[in-house]
């Protein structure tokens, strides 16, 4: 049963398989464990993310792809069902609808733009998809009366989802168990199916076909394969889970903005979380998003106490102030890439096979 639902690709390390075993617990004991609103967002976030990094992983990974369009397809599948909602009200059939519609869309534009832009090479590629997403990102501003401009879109979901909605007169373990606690567990429920999906995707033929346009697209060519075919495919899956990762984010924010999806940060939020995790194993998705986004809620906490501690030393204080997270940031990202060139799984998994 397990080989079939990890498509027989275990993690291969020890080390690793306890760490995912970790997270999965975490994000599946969130609401009872961590039942704050701020612990329950980050688990939430964790979750989308994972589907939305393991869809990147797809294109860089696996078929050697650099595009930075993927924020654009993940905001197309927020803005669906946010809007969905919006103009026909919070029910079961307007979610539904949006949620189709952004991801049809998503899969459509993935089409057209990879028909046009895969037949030039490289960094060529990458720029037009970086145009594309610039593009995107400009119309949503432009688009207000529909999307709501800088201001974004929020709207209401059907009752049972809401955060007022109690099925139980008293607490379950502890926990006040509210519509809040639902949507979260269909955003889990969604993003484990999902990413498993996607296991089974990267493991099958079509994934090796893959695998091998990744390492030589002319070799891949010569002995028959369709490339180009190949790389349409999996840009119109890849967007398709993307916008899959936006609706979830949606539903669990009850809002949608630029900021939030289509910016330039996400993108680069993306690759970072992706380069961390390791690239062409879609288990880095799982811990470089977890690291990513653990470290950006509550690194500023934690260096807020360093600080305090340290009152009364030089230049202390001032270098663990919390404003300067970023750079705390950067610098653990950096040591990252220097240390583990093939990321965290893929430097767990090297070092498994590695003689004693």
């Amino acid at each position: 049963m397990l080989t079939h639902l990890l498509s027989g690709d275990f993690p291969r390390s020890r080390v690793l398989s306890g760490v995912l075993l970790l997270i999965l617990l975490y994000l599946a004991t969130a609401p009872f464990l961590f039942p704050g609103a701020r612990a329950l967002n980050v688990a939430a976030t964790v979750c989308v993310f994972v589907v939305l990094v393991a869809s990147f992983d797809l294109l860089l990974g696996y078929c050697g792809v650099v595009s930075f369009a993927h924020a654009m397809f993940y905001g197309i599948g927020a803005y669906g069902v946010a809007i969905a909602m919006h103009r026909l009200g919070p029910t079961w059939g307007a979610m539904a609808l949006g949620a189709l519609a952004g991801i049809a869309l998503a899969v459509l534009l993935s089409f057209l733009i990879a028909l046009i832009s895969l037949r030039v090479r490289a960094i060529f590629y990458t720029m037009m998809t970086l145009a594309f997403g610039a593009a995107f990102g400009a119309l949503v501003l432009r688009l207000s009366d529909l999307t709501g401009g800088d201001d974004g879109r929020s709207f209401r979901l059907p009752e049972v989802l809401m955060p007022a909605f109690r099925p139980f007169e008293g607490d379950v373990f502890g926990v006040t168990v509210n519509g809040k606690v639902f949507v979260y567990y269909l955003v889990f429920a969604v993003s484990l199916v999902l990413f498993l999906f996607m296991l089974r995707v990267v493991n099958s033929r079509f994934g090796r076909v893959l695998q091998a346009i990744r390492e030589n697209d002319f070799r891949a060519e010569a002995i028959g394969y369709r490339t180009l075919h190949y790389r349409i495919a999996i840009n119109c899956l890849a967007a398709a889970m993307a916008a899959c990762a936006g609706v979830l984010m949606a539903l669990w924010l009850r809002y949608v903005g630029p900021q939030t999806t289509v910016g330039f940060n996400v993108m680069l939020n993306i690759l970072l979380m992706a380069v961390i995790g390791g690239l062409g194993t879609v288990y880095g998705a799982v811990v470089g998003v977890t690291l990513y986004v653990l470290a950006e809620n509550y690194l500023q906490s934690l260096l807020g106490g360093v600080s305090e501690g340290a009152q009364g030393l030089p230049l202390l204080p001032a270098l663990f102030h919390p404003d300067r997270w970023m750079l705390w940031l950067g610098l653990v990202f950096v040591l990252a890439v220097y240390f583990f060139p093939s990321g965290i799984v893929g430097r767990l998994r090297s070092a498994r096979g590695r003689p004693a």
